[in-house]
């Protein structure tokens, strides 16, 4: 195990990932269902973000730094930390802040770690419900309270018994993929929208089968791949390349679920 995290103690990577997520639960479960200033990032278009982000980035930068001084962070909020090692670490500390705005419990804090470019460790932890959902290598598990389980992937390997689910139909229309998302909920059981990462984390705990999204950040999903391929899941761009950088992406919850899938949407 030690050898996928780059020599160091797996022990220490879960507990930093642990650590700072609690430091940015601080920020974030005070200010959630409260009367918040929300700015928007973008000009044209809504894209939005508030003081609980960019607080609770820079408690999570603070933990990771005590720890490792000398790795590098890329965040949502702020400026990436440059540095000349092979480590390196990601952070969306709110990832669904239109959730987090509007009081759903689906948003999440999104941290992975990386060696040589490769997201090998990571979680999304939900403080509101308590939940926790972590991915090192040699497995994924479910934490709350007193629970610490280990989860897998629901083994669907059909489309047509496959529960999937995507963000919103806007983010196809915005990244101009309507006509595939559009074919593969056609052929699919059911779709659901609206439940931003907290999707993925069912899809590796399996509960939902089939995750399909467009124009993604590297934060969105990076921190994200641990968690369902140490489930037993598989996660890749359309082109079934690497998901690390975002762009329009796919999570299975086995190969051959993943195989026809990518089949629908290349065709579309």
């Amino acid at each position: 195990m030690s050898q996928l995290l780059g020599g160091l103690d797996p022990e220490l990577i879960g507990a930093t990932l642990l650590e700072a997520a609690a430091a940015a639960a601080k920020e974030t479960l005070p200010r959630f269902r409260t009367r918040l200033a929300v700015d928007n990032k973008y000009v044209v278009g809504f894209d939005p973000v508030t003081d609980g982000d960019r607080e609770a980035e820079r408690a999570i930068r603070e933990v990771i730094s005590a720890s490792f001084p000398g790795h590098a962070i890329v965040g949502e909020e702020m400026a990436d930390k440059a540095a000349d090692s092979p480590f390196e670490w990601i952070v969306d500390p709110i990832d669904g802040t239109r959730a987090f705005i509007s009081g759903a419990p689906v948003w999440g804090t999104l941290i992975g770690f990386r060696v040589n470019g490769k997201t090998v460790a990571g979680l999304m932890a939900q403080p509101f419900t308590g939940e926790i959902y972590l991915g090192l290598p040699g497995g994924s598990r479910y934490r709350r309270g007193a629970e610490d389980l280990p989860i897998r992937t629901s083994g669907v390997t059909d489309l047509a018994a496959a529960k999937a689910s995507a963000t919103s139909p806007d983010i196809f229309e915005l990244s101009g993929t309507t006509r595939q998302w559009n074919a593969l909920r056609s052929a699919v059981l059911q779709a659901r929208y609206g439940l931003d990462c907290y999707a993925y984390c069912l899809l590796a705990a399996g509960h939902i089968d089939l995750v399909c999204e467009g124009g993604l950040k590297n934060v969105d999903i990076a921190p994200l791949i641990p968690v369902i391929e140490n489930a037993g899941g598989v996660v890749t761009s359309w082109d079934g390349g690497t998901a690390e950088q975002g762009g329009n992406c796919i999570a299975a919850a086995t190969p051959e679920l993943h195989a026809a899938a990518l089949k629908v949407l290349q065709r579309a």
